[in-house]
């Protein structure tokens, strides 16, 4: 006899702050769909280029996302094909964009799309990253178009090394750049207790993946949120980029009250993060 299947809860939640930059270029939505219960896409877009480059570059990527996302369907389409013209139409958009914009705009991107059974496809572009935390452990994340994951990949250079590199900010990718970026695709069935954590680099950059994965499952999205964006700031020192995060939690239905959060204690990273340095491609 088939066991019944658990009944599942999604909780989700965005966070956004502008940092210690000037003006806040990070772009970072959830959108449900407009005609089935449980489909939904959240996106978070980093946009480089300047004060009005990059905020040009991460809004046509959120207008890309949005436009296509309501005309999808479900149980008709494509959900790979669907998270590919979302980057390849952003990316030619932005393109377009460039020839009035007062300076070239380019923009990482990190998207995941979800339905109502679990099943979830994700793509990205650049170092803005999507993690997929099962309980507190990592069962995976994406691979970062940069100059110092090509370093990583071949052995040259460890996770830890990587992080306070001097050249850790040098993309081999983005939205917008002369060539056609790599497009990479993942999918997956979640389950009970999987969080998936989409962030820009101003994020991820001061937490190893064991505090994300520690206080995504002790805590609810809103909170977690909280927490990781002020616990971020307090480590950038004053050099923090804009940072930007959307959380994603699937929960088997609560049948009785949940117990007050732990509370959780950072410990300082193995080596204080390197100084704020201009993003170069």
């Amino acid at each position: 006899m088939t066991p019944p299947r658990k009944r599942l809860q999604l909780q989700a939640a965005i966070g956004t702050h502008r940092g210690d930059r000037q003006y806040q270029q990070d772009r970072v939505e959830i959108i449900t769909h407009p005609r089935v219960r449980g489909a939904l896409l959240a996106v978070v877009a980093d946009g480089m280029g300047g004060r009005s480059g990059g905020r040009l570059a991460a809004d046509q990527v959120m207008i890309t996302a949005t436009q296509l996302f309501e005309r999808y369907s479900p149980s008709n389409d494509d959900p790979a094909a669907l998270l590919k013209t979302i980057l390849q139409e952003s990316h030619a958009m932005i393109r377009l964009t460039a020839i009035s914009a007062e300076q070239e705009p380019h923009s990482t991107v990190a998207c995941a799309l979800l339905h109502g059974d679990g099943a979830c496809w994700w793509a990205h572009v650049g170092d803005s990253r999507i993690h997929l935390f099962r309980g507190p452990q990592l069962q995976q994340r994406t691979r970062d178009h940069s100059y110092v994951q090509d370093l990583v990949d071949r052995g040259e250079l460890s996770e830890a090394m990587a992080r306070n590199h001097p050249m850790s900010n040098v993309l081999t990718a983005s939205l917008g750049t002369a060539e056609q970026p790599p497009f990479s695709f993942e999918s997956l069935q979640l389950q009970a207790g999987d969080t998936v954590l989409l962030c820009s680099d101003g994020v991820w950059h001061y937490f190893l993946d064991t505090e994300l994965g520690a206080t995504l499952d002790a805590l609810e999205p809103r909170q977690a949120c909280e927490i990781l964006i002020n616990k971020a700031r307090m480590r950038a020192a004053g050099h923090g980029d804009n940072l930007s995060l959307a959380v994603l939690k699937l929960a088997e239905a609560a049948r009785t009250p949940a117990p007050p959060p732990p509370k959780l204690e950072f410990p300082p990273l193995p080596t204080p993060p390197a100084p704020d340095r201009p993003r170069r491609r």
